[in-house]
């Protein structure tokens, strides 16, 4: 059973007891997550998956253990991970609650970033207790997976009463908790999905101009690039911010938006909406004097032929 008080989550002697473990949902994330409190000394007991690549993920990860339905997953485990997409999350939650399948005591943990914990509130008014715990991390599906959970950040919500034991669980997982309020998790996973996900379109954009222009090896070409650009910015924020846009190159501009129009005009979309919002953000902090910037937004604002 559960301790009342898990004390600091950094101390191995306040960790959780060890607890038998559930996934729901064999994607890419659950698989993993639950090899990693088998690794810190947990026994998962009972897993679910309904596509033959989630069972065969199962398999992989979690040799041995059963792979049985959502309700006899429950019925099996103290600690339950919830690890489907966002959307699947509400019905899922809602239908195990609705029979009976939730018990007392039992910890309950979804995994979705866009969620906090009131999506568990039909669990919870059974007597569950409700964890959210997202890995800020991009899965594979494989074993690599857990290797690359040593230092990942994890977003924590749970009732200030459960904070200790969902940060003990995400210590033991080998990740580093940081504490998200209920109210501003949408804002959380926003920043991420922006970040994360528009990064990877734009890499792709930039590496299919460049096969066009002839580089056979684009990724090699803007690895170095791209890797110091990231680095700079997580470091000094709109202060990393170079280039033509933000030096004011009116002209140099002009002549991207000119190929772009003859070579790709979708991108052109996306250059001419990051541009604008490069040129901002470069007028906000200094670097870009209000008249060249006032010049580059008319060129960024012209009609598209």
């Amino acid at each position: 059973m559960l301790h009342d008080d898990f004390g600091d989550p950094s101390d191995p002697g306040n960790r959780p007891a060890r607890l038998t473990v559930g996934v729901v949902g064999a994607g890419r994330v659950g698989p993993a997550l639950g090899a990693a409190l088998q690794l810190a000394g947990h026994r998962v007991v009972a897993a679910s998956g309904v596509s033959a690549t989630s069972r065969r993920r199962a398999e992989a990860l979690l040799p041995g253990v059963r792979l049985v339905t959502p309700p006899q997953v429950m019925a099996a485990a103290d600690l339950v991970l919830l690890t489907v997409p966002d959307d699947a999350l509400p019905d899922l939650v809602s239908g195990l609650a609705a029979t009976d399948a939730v018990r007392p005591g039992q910890l309950l943990v979804h995994t979705s970033g866009a969620h906090g914990v009131a999506v568990l509130e039909p669990a919870t008014r059974k007597g569950a207790l409700p964890l959210a715990l997202h890995p800020a991390m991009t899965f594979t599906g494989t074993s690599v997976d857990v290797a690359r959970l040593a230092g990942c950040p994890f977003g924590v919500t749970a009732p200030e009463e459960l904070r200790p034991v969902a940060e003990a669980l995400v210590v033991e997982m080998g990740g580093e908790p940081a504490w998200i309020p209920e109210e501003v998790r949408p804002l959380y996973h926003t920043a991420l999905a922006h970040g994360a996900n528009h990064l990877v379109t734009l890499v792709a954009q930039a590496m299919e101009l460049l096969r066009t222009a002839g580089v056979q090896e684009p990724g090699q070409m803007l690895g170095p690039l791209l890797g110091a650009a990231l680095d700079n910015a997580l470091r000094s924020g709109d202060l990393a911010l170079t280039g033509p846009v933000a030096r004011g190159d009116v002209g140099t501009v002009r002549k991207h938006l000119g190929q772009l129009a003859t070579v790709t005009p979708d991108i052109g979309q996306a250059y001419r909406a990051m541009a604008k919002a490069t040129a901002q953000r470069a007028v906000a902090n200094g670097s870009l004097k209000p008249e060249p910037a006032a010049a580059l937004l008319d060129v960024l604002n012209e009609e598209k032929h």
